[in-house]
């Protein structure tokens, strides 16, 4: 594990093995990150908030309390999470409202993802987009909100247009052929 000395990773956050921690980083007690992840500059990660194995958050990215990323994420830079439908400065009975990335899901940089949506296995949603409704296993969102627009093989290449419909075959020419 690599801790830069400008990050802060309290008493009580759970780090794995050959985890990768940068500039100004902070994990709060109660935080865990798995094995062979990388946390950019600045990323923030919350009491509660749960990042898997070989998972990659970018820059200026803040994971709160209630938010999965699961094995082989990748966050982009200044990416959004919320945790609260009713955010208020003072609000002793708010709720913890949970939001997942399934396994090897994409959020671009600078997208904003509401709290209590799930995001599928190898989905992949755009630069920007704001993502309001969960979002199916390959699915390709984009836009405010963020709308359909096709389905991704495991290493994104786009493998069909049709918004509603899956295609047939979810992996590209260069993946099957191994």
């Amino acid at each position: 594990m690599f801790v830069h000395p400008s990050a802060e990773v309290e008493a009580g956050a759970v780090v794995g093995a050959g985890t990768r921690i940068w500039h100004l980083c902070h994990l709060r007690a109660g935080a865990v990150v798995g094995r062979d992840a990388q946390l950019g500059r600045n990323v923030y990660v919350d009491d509660g908030a749960v990042i898997g194995d070989r998972v990659k958050v970018q820059n200026n990215v803040s994971v709160y309390a209630g938010v999965t990323l699961e094995d082989e994420v990748f966050v982009g830079p200044a990416a959004v999470f919320t945790n609260d439908l009713r955010p208020r400065a003072v609000n002793d009975g708010w709720t913890l409202v949970p939001t997942t990335v399934r396994h090897g899901a994409t959020v671009g940089g600078g997208a904003v993802v509401r709290c209590g949506v799930v995001i599928g296995r190898w989905a992949m949603v755009g630069a920007g987009s704001v993502v309001t409704r969960d979002v199916a296993d390959h699915q390709l969102v984009v836009g405010n909100p963020a709308r359909p627009i096709g389905w991704v093989c495991r290493c994104g290449t786009v493998v069909g247009h049709d918004a509603e419909a899956p295609p047939a075959e979810l992996t590209c020419a260069d993946c099957a052929a191994g």
